[in-house]
């Protein structure tokens, strides 16, 4: 039991930790971002209000953080507002899943996590951008090649998307490959031995 419980911190805190480093400027390839993930296992594999306060705790104090020392930006922002909502889309989304499912259900899972993000920041930049027209096509502008002048936002889709993917993938497989430790094993074979005589009705029908 006490084991269960250390680990109960020590997964969260560690991911967190990985993502916090990850959003140091330099460390990751330019919009190649493992928060994506780590939200979406937040949700999934974090216990209920922990799930909600650590992630956006971290993301929340690092945007501070950059926005105040590398970026020289105020504090907080119009986007900083739509970034963390899409977050809260994503760990959202990451309750709606079980740890117990597939290892590609999961990276789907994922996946969708990061095109949540790429719709709703892309979606908030066409409603705030003056260059953009507000119809359908000029949605799907913003979503494909954007404003003349800058990279076409459909890399930023690409990175997006291979990001979120390969770090769902990642996180997830290491949960599953770790998720039961031999302790673990033992406790579950002890439990199998107790005499069944002792089960009351309702536990047996479990």
């Amino acid at each position: 039991m006490l084991g269960l419980v250390k680990r109960s911190f020590i997964l969260p805190l560690a991911l967190m930790l990985v993502f916090a480093l990850s959003r140091i400027p330099g460390v990751l390839p330019q919009n190649f971002s493992a928060a994506y993930a780590l939200a979406f296992c937040g949700g999934l594999y974090f216990s209920r209000h922990m799930a909600w306060w650590l992630p956006l705790g971290t993301l929340l104090a690092t945007d501070i953080l950059l926005n105040v020392f590398y970026y020289h930006q105020p504090v907080f922002s119009g986007y900083m507002l739509v970034k963390t909502l899409a977050f809260v889309g994503i760990i959202a989304l990451g309750r709606l899943f079980k740890p117990g499912m597939s290892w590609l259900k999961l990276t789907c899972g994922g996946l969708l996590g990061a095109i949540l993000f790429y719709l709703i920041t892309n979606t908030a930049s066409w409603i705030s951008d003056p260059g953009y027209a507000k119809t359908l096509a000029g949605w799907i502008q913003a979503l494909t090649t954007g404003l003349p002048g800058y990279p076409p936002t459909w890399t930023f889709f690409r990175s997006t998307l291979l990001s979120g993917g390969l770090f769902t993938a990642l996180f997830v497989g290491a949960m599953k490959l770790t998720a039961e430790s031999p302790q673990d094993k033992e406790a579950g074979a002890r439990s199998e031995e107790q005499p069944e005589a002792e089960a009351t009705p309702e536990e047996a029908k479990a």
